[in-house]
């Protein structure tokens, strides 16, 4: 589909990409892996048309449609939630006024063999597949799921997008995304600012995706589930493994580990060979053979073994001071702002050791509650700190709230005090802030940069409670698994909010769900917390009928089953099963399904029919591409190779539409 040949980009005499290649093929999962700063986003942009290469191309259909979703980007206001994401159907507006142009030429037209004919019925063909593949006839259904999934209610559609915040203004850019059904979706970083529930609806709707994914995701549970290839930037060069990202560590470390014992034994051999020529250089009759040696090595390629980045914070919480035995004490807290109810009625006790999760989705009162155990806002109810608990609290926005024009030695060095003082270098030191980097000022970090220093701030005063809203965001993967190990063995008490599941996981021992204003317990960790949710959605899914003839079947399936046992006279006296006796309306209702069953099954023998046609003249195409004499000439015949393309996705479309229809026919 995308094909990256030869690709160099250099910025200032240095290159982020040194002749790279690879291919995007249909339907590919990819996820893309290397440090910060190794050009993933960079790659992003040059596949979504941002930035153009320094040497190479990039080559795509012409009718490759890419959706692309950076990490910044410039939002647009004056529209409510569901106006702006109704924008995404532009395209569906310009098809259907070609649409209207071509019937209305084809009234009047009499040229039914001319190639000019031909061509506006291959035209009205593609619009109308097209048309039917993203969605045109259920436009309302389909915003109103995507929002939904993406963690709106329905009361917010009519909002202005400016009430909003930025995370929540993505999740509009992401569902214009999704609602356009490119060909291709490359998404920078689109589980920020998600709820763990929105990220499950994400990956369940990518997972039924009909095209491909390219994305960056410091997410690792997220990219397991998504992603099946796993394209690695080291070095400027790439890396391409058909696998996940659990299984890319293992082979990338098998690979590292094959290259150092090459590198090793091609040293042996560069060794023996030097030591050859300088024994035989200075000998007249050995000359020649000492040449010969130098000219080898000279030919010889050398094997690199790559750089590891073994740069990550290293640090352990201090041992935390002594307290009682009860931590936290929170009965009938609640908090409404104005006419708007968050949440009330929320009860627990946090006892010595605990270790707990808050969650939830967005705007459920999770940081409201964090606030509050704070004491930073006023609140209903009764929040008690235990005796001699000593608290560390992180905000959600806290590597925000850092002092700009400060460095970073300054933020740490302001802070800190008794013994500590003196440690500030090499505390600042085990979060990767070493050299001059410890004047740099605040305001020049990077996001990733900020946040490590603002966790190393906790690290200043031995808290026994720590209380942590989103402490991962920001941070690269190694960073959560160093974050992780500390806090598992931090010997003190935590609460922490993370929509970051694989964070979560084996960490905390209990769950509080935030949801429709009240506050549940559940016991376990966060895979027991979600596999209940999920059994919920599918109950939910099941008894949510699609369509009023769908409600009604299950109404009479209920009423058939209820009443199979009982028996009835019927007018002359007879014993008839009372299931039987069926009303007008039933038998109605019968013919209606009988109807649409005969529909169905007509639109799979239309699809079938086309499916084959499309694949014999695919067939035909691939035979000449196989044979030698003629395959040059068909890559150079642009319009037959755009056919061929054009054929490729059309019989895709077909064949998720033949899928559906079969499923719906299984159903019926």
């Amino acid at each position: 589909m995308i094909s990256v040949n030869s690709v160099t980009v250099s910025f200032g005499g240095f290159d982020l990409f040194d002749n790279v290649s690879f291919l995007i093929n249909p339907k590919d999962r990819i996820g893309l892996a290397g440090k910060n700063g190794a050009g993933k986003s960079t790659l992003l942009k040059l596949l979504a048309g941002q930035q153009n290469p320094s040497k190479g191309e990039i080559s795509k259909p012409n009718d490759c449609k890419i959706g692309y979703l950076p990490q910044d980007m410039i939002h647009q206001h004056g529209r409510t939630v569901y106006e702006e994401t109704a924008t995404a159907y532009e395209e569906i507006q310009r098809l259907e006024d070609r649409l209207e142009l071509i019937n209305n030429e084809l009234t009047i037209r009499t040229d039914y063999e001319s190639d000019s004919y031909m061509n506006l019925i291959h035209e009205l063909t593609e619009i109308n597949t097209r048309l039917d593949y993203i969605g045109a006839g259920n436009r309302e259904e389909e915003i109103e799921k995507i929002l939904k999934g993406l963690g709106f209610e329905r009361a917010d559609f009519n909002r202005q997008t400016s009430e909003f915040s930025g995370g929540w203004r993505m999740r509009i850019e992401l569902g214009k995304i999704l609602l356009q059904k490119p060909d291709i979706l490359l998404l920078d970083e689109p589980t920020n600012h998600l709820d763990i529930e929105s990220i499950q609806w994400l990956e369940e709707t990518l997972e039924t995706f009909a095209g491909s994914v390219m994305l960056i995701s410091h997410d690792k549970q997220f990219l397991d589930t998504v992603t099946s290839r796993t394209i690695e930037i080291s070095n400027q060069k790439i890396y391409d493994y058909k696998t996940n990202y659990s299984r890319y560590l293992i082979l990338r470390q098998e690979r590292k580990e094959q290259q150092e014992s090459v590198a090793k034994n091609q040293q042996k051999v560069i060794d023996q060979t030097e030591a050859l020529i300088n024994k035989y250089r200075a000998k007249a009759s050995k000359a020649a053979f000492a040449q010969s040696l130098i000219k080898k090595l000279d030919r010889m390629e050398i094997v690199e073994v790559e750089e590891s980045d073994t740069n990550t914070m290293k640090f352990r919480f201090p041992p935390p001071a002594l307290c009682g035995k009860i931590v936290l004490t929170v009965e009938n807290a609640g908090k409404a702002y104005g006419n708007k109810r968050i949440f009330e009625n929320a009860n627990f006790i946090l006892t010595k050791g605990e270790k707990i999760a808050l969650v939830g989705r967005n705007g459920e009162g999770k940081s409201t509650i964090m606030k509050m155990i704070a004491k930073q806002i006023d609140f209903e109810g009764t929040i008690q700190i235990g005796h001699n608990v000593k608290m560390g609290y992180f905000a959600q926005d806290q590597a925000e709230k850092l002092d700009q024009n400060k460095t970073v030695f300054e933020t740490i060095d302001d802070l800190a005090v008794g013994d500590i003082r003196k440690n500030v270098r090499t505390l600042l030191g085990s979060f990767l802030f070493g050299g001059e980097d410890i004047d740099k000022k605040v305001k020049v970090l990077s996001g990733g940069e900020r946040g490590r220093l603002a966790l190393c701030k906790l690290l200043l005063e031995p808290y026994n409670l720590l209380v942590l809203d989103e402490p991962t965001n920001h941070l690269d993967i190694r960073s959560k698994e160093v974050l992780k190990r500390a806090l598992v063995a931090y010997e003190g008490t935590a609460i922490i909010v993370s929509h970051d599941r694989d964070f979560l996981a084996d960490l905390t021992e209990k769950m509080y769900e935030f949801r429709n204003g009240e506050v549940k317990e559940h016991l376990g960790g966060i895979v027991e917390f979600m596999r209940k949710l999920k059994m919920q959605r599918l109950n939910e899914m099941n008894t949510n009928t699609k369509s009023p003839f769908v409600k009604s079947l299950n109404k009479i399936d209920a009423e058939n089953r209820s009443i199979s046992n009982l028996a009835t006279k019927d007018g002359k006296g007879e014993i008839k099963p009372a299931n039987a006796l069926l009303s007008n309306s039933d038998a109605q209702l019968k013919i209606e399904r009988e109807k649409e069953l005969k529909q169905i099954k007509s639109q799979v023998s239309k699809a079938e029919i086309e499916i084959s046609r499309l694949e014999n003249e695919i067939k035909t195409i691939d035979e000449l591409l196989s044979d030698p004499a003629s395959y040059q000439s068909i890559i150079n015949d642009k319009v037959t190779f755009a056919k061929y393309e054009q054929m490729k996705k059309q019989l895709d479309t077909e064949m998720t539409n033949w899928e559906a229809l079969n499923f719906k026919l299984e159903k019926l």
